[in-house]
């Protein structure tokens, strides 16, 4: 073709067929950027094994628990609520999942270095046996060592082999997920990240309230020797309110974390704040007590009470008589 006309082939028309599948590349790319990315929360479904021998890392299916011998009794097995980028999952995992939606599965080995480590025999250290608990003083033994959890290999006198190793140090983890659907509702997302934290069911919920904040009204440039004042204004705060119970107050990640954990929270959810309420129900054990003092004060007196009790005073004042006779 010559120049000539490569260049009046230039100058034509693009054909509907060309058009139809430029437009076509464009939607594909559109969907490509509408997929799940950093921010975003779902539901996962997971299992998750070593590469080497097909030991059960991790699972959120009940069943499959079951029958590898896991104690599901107390635990909630079920699909977690994850939100991608706040280092709830390996970074090869998400990565996997980015770009993807609701009801797409996949399956990624996530490498040693970057799962639990690589096994390293500077971390197998001989101590002394005085520092582990002698009712664990024998193989296999899990100890806390100098703010160090390992396993005990060998006990021999006075010494003790412990391993300091993740126990799955060394291992490739092979992930296989579904995503199960996109999570909206921010109360769902809420318990979602703190079920990262702590294994219950707690009661939450977000309520718009209407709070008076006391605000400083910057005076008149032109008055040099006015002084700030203050004024009230009623402003509205997107709250999540959580009913602590005794797993989340005494819970040591919440204990130690619970300010990063809130403003992480806020950040990720778009509140205000959070607030945690406690609930004391009257009655029960401290009513009885009560009820029990108020009975000796208003009945006479302790001489009284102790007649009820069956108890001779005399020999009461007898005996501590007696004991300070003897010290003396």
């Amino acid at each position: 073709m010559s120049d000539e006309e490569e260049a009046d082939a230039a100058d034509e028309p693009e054909t509907d067929a060309e058009t139809e599948a430029e437009s076509q590349s464009d939607e594909d790319a559109s969907e490509g950027a509408d997929g799940l990315s950093d921010g975003d929360f779902v539901r996962l479904a997971y299992t998750a094994r070593t590469v080497e021998d097909d030991q059960l890392v991790d699972t959120t299916d009940r069943e499959i628990a079951e029958d590898e011998g896991v104690d599901v009794e107390e635990r909630n097995i079920e699909p977690r609520v994850i939100a991608l980028g706040a280092g709830h999952l390996f970074e090869t995992v998400e990565a996997d999942i980015e770009g993807k939606e609701a009801g797409d599965s996949g399956s990624v080995v996530v490498p040693a270095e970057e799962a639990f480590g690589e096994y390293s025999e500077d971390e197998v250290r001989t101590v002394s046996a005085e520092k582990i608990p002698e009712d664990d003083r024998y193989p296999g033994a899990h100890v806390d060592i100098d703010g160090q959890h390992g396993h005990v290999e060998t006990v021999i006198g006075g010494r003790a082999r412990v391993d300091f190793n993740h126990p799955l140090a060394g291992e490739d983890i092979e992930y296989e997920y579904e995503i199960v659907e996109e999570v909206e509702d921010r109360v769902d997302r809420a318990k979602g990240m703190l079920s990262m934290f702590v294994d219950a069911d707690l009661e939450m919920w977000v309520e718009t309230d209407e709070v008076e904040e006391e605000t400083v009204v910057e005076p008149d440039e032109e008055d040099e020797d006015a002084e700030p004042e203050t004024e009230v204004e009623t402003v509205e705060k997107e709250t999540l309110y959580i009913e602590a119970t005794p797993q989340l107050t005494m819970n040591q990640q919440w204990m130690f974390q619970k300010q990063q954990i809130a403003q992480d929270l806020m950040d990720r959810l778009d509140l205000d704040r959070v607030i945690i309420q406690e609930t004391i129900e009257g009655g029960g054990m401290m009513g009885g007590l009560g009820g029990m003092m108020g009975g000796m004060g208003g009945g006479g007196g302790v001489e009284e009470a102790l007649e009820d009790a069956d108890v001779d005073a005399d020999e009461i004042v007898e005996e501590l008589e007696g004991e300070l006779d003897a010290e003396e």
